[in-house]
C-alpha cells in the first residue's frame, strides 16, 4: 500500500514524499518518555521483534487466513498462531469440535511457529451470570469440581502434538465480560487458577505455558489483586485495544496498571511478558496508536504479540482502517530509525 502511494512521475516528489512518511514515522510519539519509565527499555533498532501474528478465524478458516496475511505482508511473516475455545459448554472447553486439529498441524509445520490458545475457566462464559453465581463456581473449581475437563484438554493438546502451546486461560478477569472473572471473590479465582495448572501439568509429556492476561488498565478491579502466584504463572500478558475514546497512546502507557506497569510487574516477577489482544476500537482508524504500539513492541521486546485481526479492531481485515493498515504493514517490514 505504502509503495503505490509514493510512485510520482518525477524523482523530486519522491523524495519529498519519503521525507514526510519518516517525519510521520516513531519520531511522532514520545518514546524518551518510556524508557525512563520502564526498566530496560531498549530503543528499536530494526523491525518489531517476531514472533507476531494476529486472531484470524477459527480452526481451518484461520489457518488459512494466516497465510494470506503472510503473502499481504511480504518479507515480514507472521510466526504465532492465535485460537480461542468457545466457553458455550465444557466441550467445547475441552477442544471437542475439531478445530484444535487444523492449528495443530499448521504449528507442527514450522518449528519456529508458536501456537496461542485462549481457554475459558468456566462454561456459559458469557452469559452474564451474577456474582453470587460466579462466586460459587469459582469455589467449586476450586475444589476440583472441573479437574477433568482441564485434563482432557491436556491430553488432546499432547496427542495432537502441541504440548508447548501457551495457554491464555480466564483471560480479561478483571474486567466484567466473562463469568471466569476475578472481582467476585478474587482469592477463590486464584485457588480455582492454581488448581487448572496443576492439574494440566500432572498429564505427561506436557510443556504448556500458562498465561495471565488482565485488560490494560484498572478496570473493575486492579489485576495485580488476581495474580496466582510466580509458580503457577509463565507469562503475564496484556489485552491492550485504543480505549478509551480521547486517551492518547502515552496516556495508555502511563495509566494506572497500564503498559508501563504491565512490563515493570512482570520484569519485577521475572516472567516472559506479551500482547495476545491488541487493536484499535474507540478513537477509529488512529495510525498513531498503531504506530505507538509497534514502537513499544519493538522496544520492550515481548515473548509474542497478536492482533485481533477483524472490525473495528484490525487492519488487514478491516477496510475502515486504511491509515492504520499502512502505518501497520509498513513498520512490520521495514527498519524503524
Amino acid at each position: 500500500m505504502l509503495q503505490s502511494a509514493i510512485r510520482p512521475v518525477r524523482p523530486f516528489l519522491t523524495l519529498l514524499l519519503v521525507v514526510l512518511v519518516l517525519l510521520a514515522g516513531p519520531a511522532c510519539v514520545p518514546d524518551g518518555e518510556w524508557a525512563a519509565g520502564v526498566p530496560d527499555g531498549k530503543s528499536p533498532g530494526g523491525p518489531p521483534p517476531a514472533p507476531f501474528g494476529a486472531y484470524v478465524g477459527y480452526g481451518s478458516e484461520g489457518v488459512r487466513r494466516i497465510s494470506e496475511l503472510d503473502g499481504w505482508l511480504g518479507p515480514a511473516t507472521p510466526r504465532v498462531g492465535h485460537a480461542y475455545l468457545a466457553g458455550d459448554r465444557w466441550g467445547h472447553i475441552e477442544g471437542e469440535p475439531g478445530d484444535l486439529h487444523h492449528w495443530a498441524q499448521w504449528r507442527r509445520a514450522r518449528a519456529d511457529r508458536l501456537f496461542v490458545l485462549n481457554v475459558p475457566m468456566l462454561d456459559r462464559a458469557e452469559a452474564h451470570l451474577s456474582d453470587r453465581t460466579v462466586r460459587r463456581l469459582l469455589h467449586d473449581g476450586a475444589d476440583g469440581a472441573y479437574d477433568g475437563h482441564f485434563r482432557t484438554l491436556a491430553r488432546r493438546l499432547v496427542s495432537l502434538g502441541i504440548p508447548d502451546t501457551v495457554l491464555v486461560v480466564g483471560w480479561e478477569m478483571n474486567g466484567i465480560t466473562y463469568t471466569h472473572r476475578c472481582g467476585p471473590d478474587p482469592e477463590a479465582w486464584k485457588a480455582y487458577w492454581v488448581r487448572i495448572v496443576e492439574t494440566m501439568r500432572s498429564v505427561p509429556g506436557q510443556r504448556f505455558r500458562f498465561e495471565f492476561a488482565p485488560n490494560r488498565g484498572r478496570d473493575a478491579v486492579p489485576w495485580p489483586l488476581c495474580y496466582p502466584g510466580d509458580r503457577y504463572v509463565d507469562v503475564i500478558g496484556m489485552d491492550a485495544y485504543d480505549q478509551p475514546r480521547g486517551m492518547s497512546f502515552d496516556e495508555q502507557v502511563h495509566e494506572p496498571y497500564g503498559l508501563a506497569e504491565h512490563v515493570r510487574f512482570a520484569r519485577a516477577h521475572h516472567k516472559a511478558f506479551s500482547y495476545p489482544e491488541w487493536g484499535l476500537f474507540r478513537n477509529g482508524d488512529n495510525p498513531a496508536y498503531v504506530r505507538g504500539m509497534l514502537t513499544w513492541f519493538a522496544r520492550q521486546r515481548p515473548l509474542y504479540q497478536t492482533i485481533s485481526d477483524y472490525c473495528p479492531h484490525g487492519v488487514w481485515r478491516c477496510p475502515a482502517n486504511p491509515r492504520s493498515s499502512q502505518v501497520y504493514r509498513r513498520l512490520l517490514v521495514e527498519p524503524f530509525d
